[in-house]
């Protein structure tokens, strides 16, 4: 049997030359691109920005090119994917850009990379997961099934690894499920891995290997469909590695399954919830926002109300290869919610939660998940112990709340503090507290690398 990294190497060897057969150079895509402004690329001569992508995948190239530096600063919007008429989905021509630009690094390097961002992840997930939940609920989260075991789940859960860090969006997300009658078994962890982090470092036949295992367990439950969570999971699985499978399901994300569903949900919101919010979006996974919109508006009394602000990359944390930008734009949103007077602005994706959930603290509104306020209409509560303790900006009382249940679940302290610096204070891209009025962020068109 051929070796999964060895079929992902000549998936992604053969995707490569379509796409240098089929690109005409139009440059459509670096038009739209809502980030190559703020990354600082010249886009004056976009077709020779293209180019230099184009010589980057033959195999030359420089690396301190244009389109190497196009490719380096890609935050996976997705406005490209429909610009093309060429046939070829500029977002995984960059994602292969960086792997071939990453790849003229010795393999042991990129392989030592690849292990060492693993192993920082898998750390991280287990110790802030385990320091929220008991053990046997979040081995629930992770080993659930609600299928019988005779017959196929409707669907797989892919929860992905890093929303354990927000538990409480988790356990949400699997109660909206239970409502709406779903039967599905639950792939979650960092032992069901897309192979992202493998990907990023260069490491292009482990990551082929463990997103295949993971395709591969997906297949043997006999689901026709997964449903993700993640939007790196999902952009990392639908374009990267399962066209090199022979994968027999569909991916969707949850959340417009969800809201195709909304109907089956609507009879579970039994109390109004009077709130004026705003959605905090990224537009890079197809329906998401507009799932959101749907089941938002669902909730007797929720108000929403559109902020007009940039919407840009994936993911907050997508737009790592932007920092100022990024910076603006989370300033910028927070004046915006404050002054049309909303009682929540309101995130879908983990790792957002995670960068903007402690300027809660000093701002007149609070800022929740959105799965939080379908919880309310429900009368679920999943109570969000990350924002507590990220709010608080002392790793010191942190570690005092966390200590006894850091103890049962086997921590040293010294290892439960280093994870908590990095996310209670190390993963904070706009300093919390007061600041000068935002100035306008650097343009970039509306509806429009980095630890989820």
């Amino acid at each position: 049997m051929i070796d999964r990294g060895d079929a992902f190497i000549a998936s992604l060897d053969l995707r490569v030359s379509e796409i240098l057969d089929r690109c005409t150079g139009c440059a459509r895509c670096v038009e739209v691109c809502p980030t190559a402004g703020p990354a600082g690329i010249d886009t004056r001569e976009p077709a020779a920005v293209v180019g230099d992508v184009l010589d980057i995948l033959r195999g030359g190239g420089d690396a301190a090119s244009r389109g190497a530096r196009w490719a380096q600063s890609c935050t996976g919007s997705g406005r490209c994917l429909s610009a093309c008429d060429d046939g070829v989905n500029p977002r995984f021509m960059l994602a292969a850009t960086r792997l071939k630009l990453n790849q003229r690094r010795a393999l042991n390097e990129r392989h030592a990379t690849g292990q060492a961002g693993f192993q920082k992840m898998s750390e991280a997930v287990k110790v802030l997961s385990r320091v929220q939940l008991p053990a046997e609920l979040l081995a629930g989260i992770t080993r659930s099934a609600r299928a019988d075991s005779e017959a196929a789940p409707d669907v797989v859960m892919y929860l992905g690894c890093n929303v354990l860090k927000t538990p409480h969006i988790a356990l949400l997300c699997l109660e909206v499920l239970n409502r709406i009658g779903a039967r599905y078994k639950v792939f979650g962890g960092p032992a069901n891995c897309c192979g992202v982090i493998q990907y990023r470092a260069g490491d292009a036949k482990a990551s082929g290997r463990i997103g295949g295992n993971t395709v591969a367990g997906f297949a043997g439950t006999g689901a026709s469909r997964v449903l993700t969570w993640c939007p790196t999971c999902n952009i990392q699985l639908s374009e990267i590695v399962m066209p090199s499978t022979e994968a027999a399901f569909a991916l969707q994300h949850v959340i417009p399954y969800i809201a195709a569903r909304i109907e089956l949900l609507r009879p579970h919101f039994i109390h109004p919830v009077h709130k004026r919010v705003a959605l905090h979006e990224h537009p890079g996974v197809a329906g998401v926002t507009e799932g959101v919109t749907q089941i938002l508006t669902a909730i007797p009394g929720v108000e929403l109300v559109d902020l007009g602000q940039p919407r840009v990359g994936y993911m907050c944390n997508s737009l790592a290869p932007v920092p100022a930008y990024k910076r603006e734009l989370h300033a910028r949103e927070l004046d915006a919610a404050a002054a049309a007077g909303v009682d929540c602005l309101v995130g879908i994706y983990h790792a957002c939660h995670r960068e903007l959930c402690a300027h809660e603290a000093t701002s007149p509104f609070k800022i929740v998940n959105f799965l939080e306020l379908v919880g309310e209409a429900m009368d679920v509560e999943s109570k969000d112990l990350f924002k507590q303790w990220k709010m608080m900006q002392d790793v010191d009382r942190v570690l005092a709340e966390v200590a006894e249940q850091a103890a049962t679940a086997g921590f040293d302290l010294d290892t439960v503090r280093e994870v908590l610096v990095a996310h209670m204070l190390g993963e904070q891209p706009l300093p919390v507290g007061p600041r000068k009025p935002s100035a306008p962020a650097p343009a970039a068109p509306p509806h429009g690398f980095f630890p989820e």
